[in-house]
């Protein structure tokens, strides 16, 4: 199966050892010295209606993961790898 970036952003994360559903991919991360895909990142869900900013990204390594299927990525881990997220939302500009 051939697969672009621009179609895994359409393709949801479950992980395997206890069935909770992730999200969906919103970004990569790539190494550009090797040209070899690192890590999935699924944005963190918004706080109140995304006005207090978001969770910490979820960043799936590419050890972590298990399956790449036509709908859903299937990983498997232990612990969530968390990131910090970017700061969107209108209160956390108003407090930057």
């Amino acid at each position: 199966m051939v697969c672009r970036i621009a179609d895994m952003r359409h393709k949801e994360v479950v992980n395997v050892k206890d069935g909770t559903k992730l999200g969906y991919i919103d970004d990569v991360e790539f190494d550009t010295t090797t040209a070899e895909l690192t890590a999935l990142v699924v944005y963190g869900k918004a706080r109140f209606f995304g006005l207090f900013g978001r969770e910490e990204d979820i960043v799936v390594t590419w050890q972590d993961i298990e399956v790449i299927g036509e709908d859903t990525v299937l990983v498997s881990f232990d612990q969530i790898q968390r990131a910090p997220s970017r700061k969107v939302g209108f209160f956390s500009k108003l407090f930057d």
